[in-house]
């Protein structure tokens, strides 16, 4: 049964050394993460699942000890996932599950063992939500971090330059991560996600899967678009 969640964005500027002297913009953001993941080590999980948006090549399972970098973005610097058991495939960690591991060092997370799944983004909400139900039927007390951004079209500087229909999507999605609102993200059009660049539409709906019936409470720790692209902290539990 799902008992904790905490959702976070993924992007790697998250980490300091990869956002380097803008690094703090983002301050707030990863005080509320940190904040999030206080919330899945007192809600004392059997297990925590780590999800988020991947790639082709990194969609599926990923053990506990694999290893993610961030290399690719300039920074010598590596993380893993938990602790080093020897069951990681030889795959990395895609970047979204990178940044996460990254924030469980940073905390010091040693509350329960980790299991990682990157999520594809043309995942069916159907399939998401049967999948969240999955996850939750793991352990007696499931816990869930959730990385993925909202819209890439807040601003004329965003990556996906400016779509009048960003504002209003990211505010729903806010509104629904902060109330742990299970039916609206359920009902979260696919399409428009994808119009709109959302990474977090299909872990969203994964998480909404496994908290139906759970009974949690939400609560919105941050929500802004420092660079043009929609952030959301949250917990639920």
């Amino acid at each position: 049964m799902l008992v904790a969640a905490a959702v976070c964005p993924c992007p790697p500027l998250l980490v300091p050394e990869v956002a380097a002297g803008a690094a703090p913009e983002l301050d707030a953001a990863r005080t509320a993460c940190t904040d999030a993941l206080g919330v899945l080590a007192a809600a004392r999980p059997d297990l925590l699942v780590v999800l988020g948006p991947a790639e082709q090549s990194w969609r599926g399972t990923h053990p506990e000890g694999t290893a993610g970098s961030f290399r690719g973005f300039g920074v010598e610097l590596d993380v893993r996932l938990g602790a080093d058991k020897g069951a990681a495939s030889g795959r990395a960690l895609p970047p979204s599950l990178a940044v996460a591991a990254w924030l469980l060092e940073r905390t010091g997370w040693a509350d329960a063992p980790i299991e990682g799944l990157g999520v594809g983004e043309p995942l069916a909400a159907e399939r998401c939500i049967e999948t969240g139900r999955e996850i939750a039927a793991r352990a007696g007390r499931v816990a869930l971090l959730v990385m993925g951004d909202a819209s890439a079209c807040r601003t004329l500087k965003s990556p996906g330059y400016l779509d009048e229909r960003a504002a209003p999507f990211d505010a729903e999605v806010a509104r629904a991560l902060g109330a742990a609102d299970v039916a609206a993200l359920e009902a979260l059009d696919a399409e428009l996600a994808y119009e709109l660049k959302v990474s977090g539409r299909a872990p969203w709906q994964v998480l909404a899967g496994a908290a139906e019936g759970a009974g949690l409470d939400g609560r919105l720790l941050y929500d802004d678009a420092p660079y043009g692209v929609g952030y959301v902290v949250a917990t639920w539990s």
